[in-house]
């Protein structure tokens, strides 16, 4: 009948019309008034303090947020996995701030960003802070994944301005810098279309790290990894000084360190052009970061051996934030791979166990060990993003018991946060009881 007079088909485009509309911004009536007020986490000596009081981190990685956020079917997992993360007493998620070339690239080519990946990130972090979460965001790769600095290579050398088609010129390669310091200033510097703050003056973000994972194998001797963190924490302090920064290593001791041969899982560790302590001993790094992979390092241990081991180099990296380095000391991912030949559902638990044992005697202590981040959590259905490290917390009651009950101790060390949820506290009061 509508089609008789002529209406049928405006209406068609009008409502289609209005679906664009609200696929491309209808976040923008999302209600971000309820949002929870925080303040900047700031440093003194090996301790973390928010409003005065000091703070310990029980976190977690979920690298695929903004990779997630940026389609509107798997958007409602962000926010599914905040709040699940709230609710567990957690209060800093580690996520990726990049996504260099490929799907759903944040930035396209240098300089070049999609409008469309940015306002997935602005959802992210507006999303973080309605649920009392901060974020560490990584701004770079050193793998492959998402890009990562083989992507920075390959696009100076397919503009013929590269150096070497080496992956570890975007180290010391000048035009590569350029590119990676042009990224760095538009993330600091971009203001979020929901919250509309920028993100350098967001207390939301807890703080950058640099890269993932940096190494750089070409020059064992660490001095062009160090050149390269000394020129970018700068450059990044210089647009930015209210957030933390850390570099992002996993915490290997270089070739003249005394712990090279002590510490280090084997000896390729100490040629991998990192190290720990002269890496985070720079005035313009606020904190110290490690990870813990006992069972990616070693091929012919048991558990209970690497097990040992894990122990051993966490406290080794504790004892480096309180003698040497003077700042705290973050385990930024730490996990158990379920594709282990001998791998067992309760090794998983027990390595988490020690892995919250040891941080939780660090704070009792006033120790440099100032938190952890599990890696990884999941929601349901991303099996394809499971890296056989994945958890969805709330699929395993004993793993999600433990990382719960961690939030109440560290409650008993530094009391609970106004930015923990109301259920935590209840939980955490009725254990005390």
């Amino acid at each position: 009948m509508l089609a008789g007079n002529g209406l049928f088909y405006p209406i068609i485009g009008f409502a289609s019309f209005i679906a664009f509309l609200y696929l491309s911004f209808g976040d923008l009536w999302v209600n971000y008034s309820k949002e929870i007020n925080l303040s900047f986490v700031e440093r003194n000596g090996t301790q973390f303090f928010v409003d005065g009081k000091v703070f310990y981190i029980n976190g977690w990685n979920s690298y695929w947020l903004m990779d997630h956020a940026a389609d509107y079917n798997t958007r409602p997992r962000i926010r599914t996995m905040l709040q699940a993360g709230a609710k567990m007493g957690l209060t800093v998620c580690r996520t990726w701030a990049f996504n260099d070339a490929g799907y759903n690239a944040l930035q396209i080519s240098p300089g070049k960003f999609d409008e469309k990946v940015f306002r997935a990130l602005d959802h992210v972090i507006a999303e973080a802070r309605r649920n009392g979460i901060r974020l560490l965001l990584s701004l770079v790769n050193n793998l492959q994944a998402y890009g990562g600095k083989t992507q920075y290579v390959k696009w100076a050398w397919d503009e013929g301005v590269a150096l070497s088609s080496s992956n570890d010129s975007f180290f010391y390669d000048p035009s590569i810098r350029r590119y990676f310091k042009s990224y760095v200033k538009t993330v600091l510097t971009r203001r979020n279309i929901y919250t509309g703050i920028e993100y350098r003056d967001d207390p939301t973000i807890f703080a950058w790290e640099l890269i993932n994972e940096p190494r750089c194998m070409t020059d064992p001797s660490g001095d062009t990894l160090q050149d390269w963190i000394e020129e970018m924490s700068t450059f990044v302090k210089s647009i930015d000084r209210k957030h933390l920064l850390t570099v992002g290593l996993e915490g290997f001791y270089g070739p003249k360190s005394p712990k090279k041969t002590t510490a280090n899982p084997e000896i390729w560790a100490a040629d991998l052009g990192s190290d720990f302590v002269r890496n985070s001993i720079l005035s313009t790094v606020d904190f110290a970061s490690v990870h813990v992979y006992p069972d990616h390092w070693f091929h012919h241990k048991n558990f209970d051996e690497m097990l040992k081991f894990a122990a051993k180099w966490m406290l080794s990296h504790i004892e480096d934030g309180d003698k040497e380095l003077k700042k705290p000391v973050l385990f930024t991912e730490f996990g158990l791979s379920n594709d282990n030949d001998d791998f067992e559902p309760a090794q998983r638990d027990r390595f988490l166990k020690m892995v919250l044992d040891v941080l939780y005697k660090s704070a009792k202590r006033n120790k440099s060990g100032a938190g952890s981040f599990f890696w990884q959590f999941l929601v349901e259905k991303m099996e394809r993003f499971n890296d056989e490290y994945g958890v969805v917390p709330w699929e395993s009651p004993s793993t999600y018991r433990l990382i719960t009950e961690q939030s109440c101790r560290l409650a008993k060390v530094q009391g609970l946060h106004s930015t923990q949820t109301e259920n935590v506290k209840n939980f955490c009061a009725s254990r005390r009881n």
